[in-house]
This record gives C-alpha cells, sequence and structure tokens, in this order.
C-alpha cells in the first residue's frame, strides 16, 4: 500500500488501485479524528457515525492527484 497525504489537513492513509475504478483506503488513525471534514459531517445533525461517512474531498483529491503524478500507480492484483 503507498501513504497519501491530505493536503488539506495533513492525514495520512494507504491506497492502492487496482484499476481506473478500484480504490481501497486504509486509514491510519481514527477516521474522524484524523479527518476534520468527515469529523464534521459525523457530528452533524444526523448524527451519522463516521464509518458511514461516504468520503472526504480532500482526500479523494490529494489521492487523484497522487495517480496522475505517478506516486499511486494502478496495477494488476497478483493472485497468490
Amino acid at each position: 500500500m503507498t501513504p497519501v497525504v491530505c493536503d488539506t489537513c495533513g492525514n495520512q492513509v494507504l491506497c492502492e488501485k487496482y484499476s481506473p475504478a478500484h480504490l481501497q483506503i486504509q486509514w491510519t488513525a481514527d477516521t474522524a479524528a484524523a479527518c476534520p471534514r468527515i469529523a464534521a459531517q459525523a457530528a452533524g445533525a444526523a448524527g451519522t457515525p463516521a464509518a458511514r461517512v461516504p468520503d472526504c474531498t480532500a482526500l479523494r483529491t490529494a489521492i487523484d492527484s497522487a495517480v496522475d503524478t505517478g506516486r499511486l500507480e494502478v496495477t494488476r492484483r497478483e493472485q497468490p
């Protein structure tokens, strides 16, 4: 997995891409504590659990940028 850092909050996640449509993200810290945008959505009126907040646009932009610049490669998944 490749580390990717959010340009907005500095949170780091680990990512893998096996196709243009596939993205796997592994958080390295508690999601709501690490990402202020997800924390704000989770603390909203609906009280959505952080695990159910679908996305952080700033993190998505950082991941897309990592793919565009070649820091995060789209690779084929190897079967054992």
